[in-house]
């Protein structure tokens, strides 16, 4: 098992504190990989790194609004003195859109907030991570993990939530686009689609029993998904045993898509 044995790299996970992000933050640390988690909120931080505290992975938190470019610099920085390196970035901050809105009423402002956290930020994110990287291959040290979490809704119409859907199908093309791009430097970069999974922003729409029976049958292995179930892709993306594994969409639904 030594091919995952993530001993001596360091990841960034924004949105770490929580839900997806701390599933695959979890899973990074238990391989041994050193990780930094970036959120907003310093308590989520805190208690996030709590429950990694038995490593064997050393873990770090930072205050970060991904949204903010000289945030995301100075989480940078700090991550950097701190380990010496970052090997890998999972751009995971994100926020909902709740599906409540016809797109006709849909404001400026509620457009460009979506964008600014679900687009921006992992812009923001990866481009100071690509920074580093490249200069450590022009150095000799080639090796970087770029990994962008989308969403199902990405690849399916998604009725007035388009705005969410619209900064994941970027998110897609991003990725793809950084995969050639970076290629020559050993960086690879991909993106993760996660189907229906538990977490505090898909907690009131699973706690609608219409919803639960209408979409439950759909899922063959017939449960929502779990933070947990991220990890293992987590741990692969972020291992030598991808080397050879870019610009993919990897679809993490229980079947949801397939049938």
């Amino acid at each position: 098992m030594t091919m995952f044995d993530l001993t001596g790299r360091v990841a960034v996970v924004t949105g770490g504190n929580g839900g997806i992000g701390l599933g695959i933050a979890q899973a990074l640390a238990s391989s041994g990989c050193n990780v930094s988690i970036w959120g907003r909120n310093a308590e989520k931080n805190k208690a996030a790194a709590a429950s990694m505290a038995s490593g064997p992975g050393k873990v770090d938190t930072r205050v970060c609004d991904v949204t903010s470019v000289a945030s995301v610099a100075e989480a940078m920085k700090a991550t950097l003195d701190t380990f010496g390196r970052v090997d890998g970035c999972f751009a995971n901050a994100g926020i909902g859109g709740g599906g409540r809105k016809p797109f006709i009423e849909r404001s400026e402002e509620e457009w460009r907030t979506m964008f600014a956290t679900n687009l921006d930020g992992v812009f923001h994110a990866f481009q100071a991570a690509a920074r580093h990287m490249t200069a450590r291959a022009e150095a000799g040290d080639p090796f970087g993990r770029l990994v962008a979490t989308s969403s199902l809704a990405s690849l399916f119409g998604t009725a007035r939530n388009e705005h969410y859907a619209a900064t994941k199908a970027a998110l897609n093309a991003l990725c793809r686009a950084l995969a050639v791009e970076l290629a020559r430097h050993g960086v690879t970069a991909n993106a993760i689609l996660p189907g229906w999974i538990k977490s505090d922003m898909t907690a009131g729409i699973m706690a609608n029993d219409k919803f639960v029976a209408n979409v439950m049958p759909r899922i063959p292995v017939r449960r929502f998904g779990e933070p947990s179930d991220f990890g293992g892709i987590a741990v692969y993306l972020m291992s030598k045993a991808s080397s050879y594994h870019t610009a993919d969409c990897f679809v993490i639904d229980g079947g949801y898509t397939a049938f």
